[in-house]
C-alpha cells in the first residue's frame, strides 16, 4: 500500500536528517503526493508548473540546434530491448513487462519505456538512408517506469518525467561537435534558470 498523504505539522532538521527533512519540504510546499502505487508520485499543479517551465526554457535553446521534438511509444518489444546486452543487464531488474493484453497473452512481451534509446535508434536506422537525411536531431518528453526498490519523490520514483536527445551525424567530428554544445546548453540552463552550479 502506498503512504498516506500526510499534512507535515512540522519539518525535519536538515542537519539532523536530510532525507526527512528533503521529503518534508517536497510534500509542504504541495510539489508532490504519493500515488496509489508503491514508489509512484502524483505532481501537483505547483510541481508541474515547474517542469513546464523547464520544458519552455529548454525547448526554446534545443531548437536553436535545430532538434525537434518527436514522440515513441511506452510499450517497447523485448526483442528491441535485448538486442544490446547493457540494456538488460542494467535494466533487468528494474524492467515493468506487459505479457497480456486484451485478455490474451502477447506473442512477444513489451518492456515499459525504462529508457527510449532502443526505440529511437530502431526508428532513425529506418529514417537515415542517406547522407541528406543528416544530420538528425530529435527529441523526446515523455514518462519512463523503472521499478525503483528504495524511492523518493523527484530524485528516485518508479515512473518518472524525463527528457532525452538523440542525434545522428555524417561525421564523428560533427556528432562530437554537437555533444559539446548541448552539454553548454544544459550548462547554461542549469546555472541561469535553475540556480545550480555545474
Amino acid at each position: 500500500m502506498a503512504k498516506e498523504t500526510q499534512f507535515v505539522e512540522q519539518i525535519a532538521d536538515i542537519n539532523a536528517d536530510f532525507p526527512q527533512w528533503y521529503t518534508d519540504v517536497v510534500l509542504k510546499t504541495k510539489l508532490v503526493d504519493y500515488g496509489p502505487v508503491k514508489g509512484t508520485m502524483v505532481i501537483r499543479p505547483y510541481g508541474y508548473a515547474i517542469w513546464e517551465n523547464i520544458q519552455k526554457e529548454l525547448n526554446a535553446r534545443f531548437k536553436t540546434r535545430g532538434v525537434e521534438n518527436a514522440y515513441f511509444p511506452l510499450l517497447i518489444p523485448m526483442s528491441y530491448f535485448t538486442k544490446e546486452a547493457e540494456h538488460v543487464e542494467g535494466f533487468a531488474p528494474e524492467v515493468a513487462v506487459v505479457t497480456h493484453a486484451g485478455g490474451e497473452e502477447l506473442a512477444e512481451p513489451l518492456a515499459i519505456r525504462p529508457t527510449s534509446e532502443t526505440i529511437i535508434g530502431t526508428m532513425m536506422s529506418k529514417w537515415v538512408q542517406s547522407y541528406r537525411d543528416l544530420p538528425l536531431k530529435v527529441n523526446q518528453w515523455c514518462n519512463v517506469m523503472r521499478w525503483e526498490k528504495t524511492t523518493r519523490p523527484f530524485l528516485r520514483t518508479s515512473e518518472f518525467l524525463w527528457q532525452e536527445g538523440h542525434t545522428a551525424h555524417s561525421s564523428k567530428e560533427e556528432a562530437e561537435a554537437e555533444t559539446f554544445a548541448m552539454l553548454e546548453i544544459y550548462k547554461e540552463f542549469a546555472e541561469n534558470c535553475l540556480a545550480i552550479p555545474v
